[in-house]
């Protein structure tokens, strides 16, 4: 079964997207990718994303959309979408609001965070984890300096460092998805080429590792699992001279390997926009 919220565990993953910046200068730099990715199990489609993201000056606003597709349409008629706002600054990600919704197996399920100063000030989640004593829970302090899974797909690199190179890769990623918080460790392994999807040219490899933090229970087979599974994720330029954003993830599953990889990208570099001028 595909559901939208487990998926969104998956390298925060995240795709990206946008919508309007009414509190942005009229001339900021706007930059914009729009496209689809296609999610493969051992080879086999069984859903599509499809996503659109703006940076306009040092504001960004995403959404993206999943259903399932090939072999997941016997499986699933579940959908969902996500969306989120916020800012950069330097070469961090400032979220200020995100909310998932989606629907699978008859049931609803549903994120709204609130967030500033890099923190999670309110979350409304349905529906609850029922109460379970092994579970790790949620405190105040894992809600601070913590970002919502789709703001974290978003990608600066600082001045100065390798934007396509090593420094991609130095950043762990801390994520609350409204039910559980966890960490992304990425780290580099090399530099590749693509083409022929909308991208041409190098993308950052980066392995990644998934460390759980709190709202998860220890003992369970999937967390365990999730911890040790090996993931990766490619990096590729949205357009800005120092941000980066997902151009494939993979991990192992039981199953097969999961696949999230852009199937056809639209990348527009950064522009003065001097509309209402």
């Amino acid at each position: 079964m595909l559901e939208f919220s487990s998926f969104g565990r998956f390298l925060a993953v995240s795709l990206a997207a946008a919508t309007a910046f009414a509190s942005v200068p009229a001339e900021a730099k706007r930059s914009s990718v729009g496209g689809r990715y296609n999610i493969t199990i051992a080879g086999l489609t069984v859903g599509e994303g499809t996503l659109s993201l703006v940076l306009q000056g040092n504001a960004y606003s995403a959404k993206v959309g999943l259903k399932p597709a090939g072999i997941g349409t016997l499986f699933s008629t579940g959908k969902g979408g996500a969306e989120a706002s916020g800012w950069l600054v330097g070469s961090k990600i400032h979220p200020s609001k995100y909310q998932m919704a989606s629907e699978a197996a008859n049931r609803n399920f549903y994120v709204g965070l609130q967030q500033g100063s890099g923190h999670i000030r309110s979350a409304e989640v349905t529906p609850q984890f029922k109460p379970n004593a092994e579970r790790i829970k949620i405190r105040g302090k894992h809600k601070q300096n913590a970002v919502d899974p789709l703001s974290a797909a978003l990608m600066p690199v600082g001045k100065g460092g390798d934007v396509l190179g090593p420094d991609a890769c130095k950043r762990k990623l801390p994520i609350f998805d409204g039910w559980t918080r966890f960490d992304i460790k990425l780290s580099f392994r090399e530099i590749k080429q693509v083409s022929g999807k909308g991208y041409d040219g190098p993308v950052v490899v980066c392995n990644a590792k998934w460390i759980p933090v709190a709202g998860h229970r220890p003992s369970k087979a999937s967390v365990k699992y999730m911890a040790k599974a090996p993931m990766e994720v490619w990096l590729a330029p949205m357009g800005e001279e120092n941000v980066l954003i997902p151009y494939r993830m993979s991990i192992e599953t039981k199953t097969g390997r999961l696949v999230v990889e852009a199937s056809a990208l639209q990348i527009k570099p950064g522009l003065r926009d001097s509309a209402g001028r």
